[in-house]
């Protein structure tokens, strides 16, 4: 599942993150701000936003059964990822899902939050893919000083990955600042692409795949192609409501991270049809096709037991890049594994969504 949205709007990449910091100002003061509400049989409310089209892990969950104290609300859609735990550090909702890069600026810019669950990643079936029209000249890093790549949001996954991308193939940081990062919507970006407005395109999910069966087009290089299989963005939640309602935050965590771990043993076609279900019960006025799409979980950690070096890459990164002062951040005060099945000790590390050792296992 791709987290990987857009938000309209043509700004330069470090002014769309400034956002991140500018929040540091009213976080303190609005988290938490509102009281926590319970249903009748004294389970917690946990409001959440979404993605039109789509099925978070926690949403899964709770279809499964797998939350004995939690109960979800949804509120609405949200525009990114860098919005969801923007809201999620105002008291707006209780937790929110974004690229750890994101994360990491909004703990640098001094919002209270703790990341307690890998969210989404690139394994053997999820992927980006950052790419080129087969007839293009463009063949290496250098080739794109000068030229347009197109992406969902700025300050996210696909933003860091070209310049990580650019970084590690030798690009100074004067030549990085040339290739032009340029907002255009996932539904928009494949049509740009073809039609030359822009030279690179960042594309995953459905529209990767139905972007490949029209041919035409080749890969520049994947997030895959970076960091292999890895987990690159977690679920957070404010510090202020983990302090007050821990056993609400582990059930949470318990029964996403099983959710996940059903989703990474289970055929492929059941947890389409499960997905599918989900979307067409819920009654959002909402087009269940991309699902049709979906390939994997995009985490490659049984559970989603979150690694250091995923919130640490990120903390290097903006070190590198004069964003954040060396020593300020480490990657293990940012999280917590402690509620997780199968990082706490409940389960077997590789042991299926209730705890089973799973057949090959034996």
């Amino acid at each position: 599942m791709s987290h990987s949205r857009f938000r309209r709007g043509a700004v330069r990449a470090l002014a769309a993150t400034a956002a991140l910091f500018t929040l540091a100002s009213g976080v303190a003061g609005c988290a938490g701000s509102s009281d926590t509400a319970t249903t009748e049989d004294g389970k917690t409310v946990l409001r959440y936003q979404g993605w039109a089209g789509d099925v978070g892990f926690h949403e899964l969950a709770e279809d499964l059964g797998y939350y004995d104290k939690v109960t979800l609300e949804w509120v609405g859609d949200t525009t990114s990822g860098p919005q969801d735990i923007q809201s999620a550090a105002t008291g707006d909702v209780e937790f929110g899902s974004a690229f750890n890069g994101a994360v990491v600026k909004l703990n640098a810019a001094g919002a209270p939050i703790t990341s307690v669950l890998s969210s989404y990643g690139a394994d053997a079936g999820e992927f980006t893919g950052y790419f080129v029209l087969d007839g293009s000249p463009i063949r290496s890093a250098r080739d794109l000083i000068g030229k347009k790549v197109g992406m969902n949001t700025l300050g996210a996954h696909h933003e860091f990955l070209v310049r990580e991308w650019l970084a590690q193939q030798g690009l100074s940081p004067d030549e990085i600042n040339q290739v032009e990062l340029i907002v255009v919507p996932p539904v928009n970006n494949e049509q740009a692409l073809r039609e030359g407005q822009i030279d690179v395109a960042a594309i995953n999910g459905i529209y990767r795949e139905t972007a490949q069966e029209r041919g035409g087009i080749r890969p520049l290089f994947t997030d895959r192609d970076l960091f292999g299989a890895f987990s690159y963005g977690t679920y957070v939640v404010r510090d202020d409501f983990l302090a007050k309602n821990e056993d609400a935050v582990a059930d949470f965590v318990q029964g996403t991270a099983r959710a996940i771990r059903w989703t990474q043993v289970t055929p492929r076609e059941e947890v389409v049809a499960r997905l599918k279900n989900i979307i067409d019960r819920r009654g959002r006025n909402e087009s269940d096709e991309a699902i049709d799409y979906w390939r994997s979980s995009g985490i490659p950690i049984a559970g989603a037991v979150i690694q250091e070096k995923e919130l640490q890459t990120w903390i290097d990164w903006l070190v590198r890049n004069g964003e954040l002062d060396e020593g300020k951040l480490t990657a293990t005060d940012l999280y917590t594994n402690e509620f997780n099945p199968y990082a706490n000790g409940t389960f077997p590390a590789e042991s299926g969504p209730d705890g089973e050792v799973l057949e090959g296992q034996k």
